[in-house]
Parts: C-alpha cells; structure tokens; sequence
C-alpha cells in the first residue's frame, strides 16, 4: 500500500525553543497535524490551519497508531515527543505499532533527533560524560524492578557513569530511594552526582553533590540525575557553581 501522507517523529529538546533543532522546527511548521502528549504540544505555538491531537500519559502505543493512521490517510503527521525521541521516548513505540501492522510498512516515517536531558544536563555540569557511560530508565511501568536493579549493579560494576531518567513519580516516590541504596552500596560515597530539573525552563535548577551526601528524595519525573564513575571529578569555583568533569581516558582497573 503507498500513501502520499507521511510521519515524522520529532524531538522538541529537554526544555526552552533554543535546544530544538532547526530540522524540527521546519517539520513542526509543515504539518497538517500534531500528535503527542499534552504537555509538550503546549510548548508549540498554534498555527492556523493545523490540527492537534493531544492525549494523556500512558498512552504512548495509542499516541503512535493515532500517527501512523493519519499518516496513512494522507495527511503530513508529526509526532513529538520531549528530548529525543529516540531515547526512552516516542519512536519506539512507533516502530512497535509498524511492526505489528504490516500494511503501516509502506508509510513515509523518518525520526529527526533532538537534545536529549542527558546532553543538557551533561552540558550544565560540565563534561561528566567525558568518558563511557549509560543511560537507565527507572520507570518499572514497562520492565520488572529486578531488572532495573540487575542493569544498575552491572553499570556500577563496570564503572560506567550512569544517567536516570524517569527516577521518580507519583506512582512511584519510593524506587529513585532503593536505586541510590544500590549504588551506595557499590560506589564510593565521593563519587559525583549531579541533579539537573527543568532543564532550559524558568525554573531550572541544576545542582552537584556527592553520592553519599544526595538526597534522591528531591528528584522528580523533571529530574534527570548523573552519577559518576570512579574517574568523575569535581572542580570547585569561587565565583560559580563547580564544574564536574570525567576524563577522557579511564585509569580505574576494575
């Protein structure tokens, strides 16, 4: 089946208009339609004449089928998502609808990637991600605790500096506390930790301590966290915030 309708899935970046990308901005302004969670289509300016389809949290596999049978009618859909998409975000779940309809196979669909909170809250800090690192989701919504737990001790085995995304909700207030008990318990409490919250908004607050003085009670789902390797080290400052910085070439012999 051919459609002359397309989707594209765009990324809106971590926060404020200057962090998204040219590439998105163009495919924001050429749509007829804009799919996504309600929160990030109010970040975007309304345009006259285009529609908006605007659903709740939780509803990310909907969202997508939502896109893709625009798409195939015809019309010119852009799905976005906050960050990138890419990344514990939109586009997976497209490409889980297409795989299961094979008749979406045939659809227009490209990803334009944005800036994702890690990069942000990376580049607030300083360079924490200098050297090899991972990113986790905390959210158990769609995997087991166990595993969030198994992936965590292999991070922290390997020493790779961690970001974590989704530490915390509403749901789940308790998880971002047992996440910071595991890595205490196989980190040194020197270690670099960074809390980067509502990243490029008003009320951004970026702030670095270290692992056994962290308070993870104070992270939400606007929170992104960065937890140093062994090798991540803290520059203070008179006149600023400290710099956090892992060097490019790792020494710890594990």
């Amino acid at each position: 089946m051919s459609t002359r309708g397309s989707l594209r899935i765009v990324g809106l970046g971590p926060g404020g208009a200057q962090w998204m990308t040219p590439e998105a901005a163009e495919l924001i302004a050429g749509a007829t339609d804009l799919v996504g969670y309600s929160s990030y289509l109010e970040r975007i300016p309304p345009a006259e004449g285009q529609a908006r389809h605007a659903t709740g949290n939780g509803q990310e596999l909907a969202r997508a089928r939502h896109a893709l049978h625009l798409a195939e009618s015809g019309r010119r859909a852009v799905l976005v998502s906050g960050g990138d998409p890419g990344v514990f975000a939109m586009a997976a779940a497209v490409f889980e609808a297409i795989a299961g309809e094979p008749r979406w196979r045939s659809i227009d669909v490209a990803v334009s990637p944005g800036i994702t909170a890690m990069q942000a809250a990376a580049a607030r800090a300083g360079a924490p991600l200098g050297h090899d690192f991972c990113a986790i989701s905390l959210s158990d919504n769609l995997k087991p605790w166990g595993v969030i737990e198994r992936r965590l001790a292999a991070a922290s085995a390997a020493d790779f500096v961690i970001a974590l995304y989704n530490p915390a909700s509403e749901a789940r207030p308790g998880r971002i506390c047992d996440a910071f008990a595991l890595l205490r318990s196989m980190k040194d409490a020197a270690t670099p930790v960074v809390f980067a919250r509502a990243l490029g908004r008003a009320d951004e607050d970026v702030s670095v301590t270290v692992l056994g003085a962290a308070d993870p009670s104070r992270a939400d789902m606007s929170t992104l966290i960065i937890i140093g390797s062994s090798e991540t080290r803290i520059i203070p400052r008179e006149n600023g915030p400290p710099f956090v910085y892992t060097p490019r070439g790792a020494k710890a012999v594990l």
